[in-house]
């Protein structure tokens, strides 16, 4: 992890075309601006996991519904159905 120290106004870059603003800092916390092209996704950390647990569990429900369907396309076929 790289930690820089940034004063309010000062900024770092990231590749070609992100930029971090440091706006405003107060005892507990920093107000930070993010310019970036509008095609990137920028989620606070708690939400992009929240996301990625949604994602898991609707692969999860797709996994068991296709094992249900797989399972009762055997059954038809063994049953003569």
């Amino acid at each position: 992890m790289l930690i820089l120290t940034r004063k309010v106004g000062e900024s770092i870059i990231i590749g070609d075309d992100i930029e971090i603003v440091v706006a405003e800092i107060n005892k507990n916390s920093a107000r930070i601006g993010i310019n970036a092209p509008r095609q990137m996704p920028i989620y606070r950390k708690e939400i992009y996991e929240k996301i990625l647990r949604e994602n898991r569990k609707a692969v999860r429900k797709a996994d068991d519904s296709q094992s249900l369907d797989q399972l009762n396309e055997m059954l038809s076929i063994k049953l003569g159905g």
